[in-house]
């Protein structure tokens, strides 16, 4: 098979066939999209484009995507060492498609199918043998962008070192976690999680609970996505679950629970009329404005959301899922006799079906953190509310169908921080052992945030201990929300205008401290002011693709003062257009959704590094690390022409046309200070702090700092 495939042909731009061409070509592979006309094309791609949530990290990435027609363009094919089948599930249609595009495929392409219902194994029968043995279904999870699930699904024809190679490219290229799954009516996910999906809606009825209520339980709780039991729904069409739930019944007549996939009433009334969910606007939930209708599951009408009033969801909110769990079932309330009804037979059902459909049982709970994002599985569910019997998870492996332990396999690649052993504990980190002489260095703080006390704790250790190489991360599901806001509010309050600037240059000495030394930083969830600033001070960043960065001080009314103002200055030097675009930047707060937006804004480096896959995060940082050297900047060098003129103007038409208030303008100023009238680096980290005592006695500036900490919005004064 082509050892380093890099050019894929897509056929199918429905809402499956675009959102894989767009992840692919995210990542820098040659697309090419087919549909059955030139204009069918156009008008799918269009839709992907505005997407929302989008499909592209960056716009023009969209215009790297061939468009082609499969009438006059199939020819592609032969450029293709990877054809991706993704047109309308329906059996004869597909195989009239393989039936085509067999004598034009490469020797040695790769060729697979994206289907959730139809069994691969008859797709291909009429094949001749070179196409069969290196034929697979390739199940991506929509939207592919933001679902890190792919069940790889080989036929008994598969070559086995065919499945090898896919599986191995899908992982490092296609940014996908696999799982293998048996070629069974839809495989594992929607064997199973379709299953769970109708069975939580009848205990919704039969109990007469609201579905705000069992979204409730079905949400964080259970320790699952926000969208609970009936957003998921909406957002994954009740079409969808009827065609899926259809065909599961057609196909699957030998497993008494298919009387769970009978449609329950509520969804009966919503398909007959027509609400299909969050694609028609409205579904168990409808939007009106910025407020959210409800469906009654009595009435089946529509009305006003109302909060569910559950307090023993709130009492067990804190404690471990397991916790939650044992003590959820117990409960005397709506939330226990939900428990009771919906999760034991949901459980049971997975160990009815788990050898049918599946591997392992790792595989199996795999399947449902990635594909789901449930934070455990059915059996490790299991394990939790089982009191006697053998574990599926333990320390001496996994329970096999079998009933022997097999070893689990720790993959070195996707480790996390608490794979690594701790070497020391100081106030607001922690030290890690990477190996290979490098530390891992994670902070412990509350979202992340550079408080004074963390500053002067990681000095202290980069001052005193001997570090060859160093990886920053959090150990907190973001990596930094930014410096300690509260304790600039209290300086401000206070008039403590000396503390604030000597925390400031502390700062600043933190963040040259980790760029003397080959450093990394791992960044993801956030990446926010002070936290950007102390990843941009390294040598080099890797930056989870989905992570939002950017200098947001101005919302508070403030200018970046850890050295982000004077990084920007020096790397942005080299015309006056680009320290204009940086002023911009800064003094509006901007924010980049993703880490390639980022890059585009001058947040993050030529050197820096978006980590696609949504697991290898630390791995990659480790890789750079030992490849870092310690931080070069530019030397510090005039810009030519009127730099300082050109900002005012770029300001006052952000002015003119309302996009910024005059408070903002006064921060755009101090921006422009530092940017354009600055000596030396030096005097742009003393310009940043000079800023910053400016602005915190502006009342404006305090009512801004106030108002994030009190709301977490900002307020544009």
């Amino acid at each position: 098979m082509v050892a380093n495939p890099q050019n894929v042909v897509v056929i199918g731009a429905g809402t499956m066939g675009s959102g894989i061409a767009a992840h692919l070509a995210n990542l820098g592979f040659q697309v090419s999209l087919l549909d059955v006309s030139h204009d069918s094309v156009r008008e799918a791609f269009e839709r992907a484009k505005r997407a929302r949530p989008p499909h592209f990290y960056v716009p023009e990435t969209a215009e790297t995507v061939r468009l082609g027609s499969i009438e006059d363009d199939i020819e592609w094919v032969r450029e293709a060492d990877w054809v991706c089948e993704a047109i309308v599930e329906k059996l004869d249609a597909k195989k009239a498609l393989f039936s085509l595009i067999e004598p034009l495929l490469q020797p040695d392409a790769y060729v697979s199918t994206n289907t959730s219902g139809l069994q691969i194994s008859l797709l291909s029968e009429e094949r001749d043998e070179s196409f069969r043995r290196r034929f697979l279904g390739t199940h991506f999870f929509n939207p592919p962008r933001y679902l890190k699930l792919l069940e790889l699904i080989p036929t008994p024809e598969t070559d086995p070192a065919v499945v090898q190679s896919m599986s191995r490219f899908l992982e490092d290229a296609c940014a996908r976690r696999v799982v293998p799954a048996k070629d069974t009516p839809g495989f594992i996910a929607n064997r199973f999680g379709m299953w769970s999906m109708y069975h939580a809606t009848h205990c919704a009825e039969r109990l007469g609970l609201t579905i705000e209520a069992v979204d409730a339980i079905t949400g964080p709780f259970l320790g699952r996505p926000r969208s609970g039991s009936f957003r998921l729904n909406d957002l994954v069409g009740l079409d969808i679950m009827q065609d899926i739930a259809h065909n599961l019944v057609q196909r699957c007549p030998h497993d008494p629970e298919m009387k769970v996939f009978e449609p329950p009433r509520s969804l009966a009334h919503l398909l007959e009329k027509g609400w299909i969910g969050e694609k028609a606007g409205q579904g168990y939930y409808r939007r009106e404005g910025k407020e959210f209708m409800s469906l009654d599951l009595a009435g089946l009408g529509y009305r006003m959301r109302q909060e569910p009033e559950l307090p023993s969801l709130q009492g067990l909110a804190k404690a471990p899922l397991a916790t939650r769990i044992q003590e959820g079932l117990k409960l005397q309330d709506d939330v226990g006799a939900f428990l009771r009804a919906y999760l034991p037979p949901t459980l049971e059902y997975a160990e009815s079906v788990k050898e049918e459909i599946s591997h392992s049982v790792e595989d199996f709970d795999q399947v449902m953190m990635w594909g789901f994002a449930w934070e455990a599985g059915p059996f490790a569910l299991l394990d939790m509310v089982r009191e006697t019997g053998p574990k599926h998870f333990a320390s001496e492996g996994m329970l096999a169908f079998d009933g022997s332990r097999v070893p689990i396999d720790k993959r070195p690649e996707y480790a996390t921080v608490q794979d690594f052993s701790v070497i020391d504990t100081r106030d607001g980190f922690t030290v890690r052992d990477m190996g290979d002489g490098v530390a891992l260095l994670s902070t412990t703080t509350k979202m992340g945030v550079f408080s004074p006390a963390l500053v002067a704790s990681l000095s202290d250790y980069l001052e005193s201990a001997k570090l060859a190489r160093i990886v920053l991360t959090s150990e907190q599901r973001v990596f930094s929300a930014g410096f300690d806001l509260k304790f600039i509010f209290e300086c401000a309050e206070s008039g403590r205008l000396d503390d604030l600037d000597e925390a400031l240059a502390a700062f600043q000495r933190l963040g040259l401290a980790l760029g003397r030394v080959p450093s990394v930083a791992a960044v993801y969830g956030l990446c926010l002011g002070g936290g950007l600033e102390m990843a941009t001070s390294c040598a080099r960043v890797a930056a989870l693709a989905e992570t939002q960065i950017g200098f947001p001080e101005a919302k508070v009314g403030l200018v970046p003062g850890g050295g982000g103002c004077a990084l920007m200055r020096v790397r942005h030097q080299s015309s006056a257009k680009a320290l204009v675009e940086a002023a911009k930047a800064l003094a509006t707060g901007a924010v980049a959704s993703n880490a390639d937006e980022a890059r585009k804004l001058g947040y993050l480096r030529r050197e820096d590094v978006t980590v696609y896959h949504p697991d290898r995060l630390l791995s990659d940082a480790k890789r750079l690390a030992l490849e870092a050297t310690p931080r070069q900047e530019p030397a510090w060098a005039e810009v030519a022409g009127p730099v300082s003129g050109m900002i005012d103007k770029m300001l006052d038409d952000l002015q003119s046309a309302g996009e910024i208030t005059n408070h903002d303008h006064v921060i755009g100023d101090h921006v422009k200070h530092i940017l354009a009238k600055s000596a030396g680096f030096e005097d742009a980290l003393a310009g940043e702090r000079r800023a910053f005592r400016a602005l915190v006695q502006d009342g404006l500036t305090v009512a801004r700092i106030k108002h994030m900490l009190e709301t977490g919005k900002p307020l544009r004064n």
